[in-house]
């Protein structure tokens, strides 16, 4: 699918993990065709794409532990971008339509036509320029209606206030501050230990401190080097990117050749990938591999 939508090259990592899915879940938003974030599947996206044709539509790919997180700001457009998300391993027609080979991937459908935009998690600044030209691109074609303007407002349910050190975590983790944000989450497991969403928190947002600063390509060459230090980087960079499936079969099938330092290590990162990821499926067999390995 070729696009006049250049796809954007951020310089750095920014991690591909949506963290507000962890410290505040929300209940699946109802089925509305047209309604920012309404779920698109393989059966019906017909209505996609005839919608495309009035106002062009974003098509945002999920799953393997990423949720959606474009809604917010595709509701600032005030109807004039329309807003579906497809669960990419339940839709097997649709992420082969869109060639989608990770999650989060982003595209556009415009008068039926699809457009390629990007692929991984990107600072919004920098995904609001895409959408800017998304627009461009549809004025060209004709495609200039809107959404109803109340309609996306109508489909978020209201959402609980968050406990004060989760929404401190929250705050500090929207400034890039994920040294207050990690302080913030290990005091609410020091008040609560079994504060589920706060240990899953801390063990997101210490993904996103290791990377942070780090590019992808540079995190692959050092991995050439084979030290520990680079695979549980490498590990890192293949959760971030949705790919938990690598970073499980690196980890593991390293496990028995490390020391009992390193095979801490392993153990311990591979722990914190199990709560991040919650229960993809993914995670029960890599545990009952990693007890094997460990008695």
């Amino acid at each position: 699918m070729a696009t006049n939508v250049p796809p954007i090259s951020p310089s750095t990592l920014r991690g591909a993990v949506d963290l507000s899915g962890l410290v505040n879940p929300r209940p699946a938003r109802p089925a509305a065709s047209g309604v920012a974030g309404s779920p698109a599947t393989d059966a019906t996206f017909t209505a996609t794409l005839e919608l495309s044709k009035t106002v062009p539509v974003i098509v945002e790919f999920y799953g393997q532990g990423i949720e959606p997180v474009l809604g917010g700001l595709i509701a600032q457009y005030g109807g004039t971008l329309a807003h579906v998300v497809v669960d990419a391993p339940a839709n097997p027609q649709l992420s082969q339509a869109f060639q989608v080979e990770q999650v989060p991937t982003v595209a556009a459908v415009i008068g039926g036509r699809p457009v390629q935009l990007y692929v991984g998690d990107y600072p919004e600044a920098e995904v609001r320029q895409v959408l800017d030209q998304v627009l461009v691109l549809a004025k060209e074609q004709g495609v200039t209606g809107t959404v109803p303007a109340g309609a996306a407002a109508a489909a978020e349910p209201a959402e609980e206030p968050l406990p004060p050190h989760h929404q401190e975590a929250f705050d500090a983790i929207s400034a890039g501050d994920y040294t207050t944000a990690i302080a913030e989450y290990k005091t609410a497991i020091a008040q609560n230990p079994r504060d589920a969403l706060a240990i899953a928190g801390l063990a997101q947002v210490s993904l996103l401190q290791r990377l942070d600063g780090t590019t992808a390509d540079e995190i692959r060459a050092a991995a050439a080097s084979g030290s520990l230090e680079s695979q549980l980087a490498l590990a890192d960079l293949d959760v971030s990117f949705g790919d938990a499936a690598a970073a499980f079969g690196l980890l593991l099938d390293l496990f028995p050749s490390l020391d009992a330092a390193g095979k801490t290590a392993v153990r311990t990162r591979l722990l914190d990938y199990f709560e991040i990821l919650g229960d993809d499926p993914l995670v029960a067999p890599a545990r009952r591999r990693l007890t094997g390995l460990l008695f």
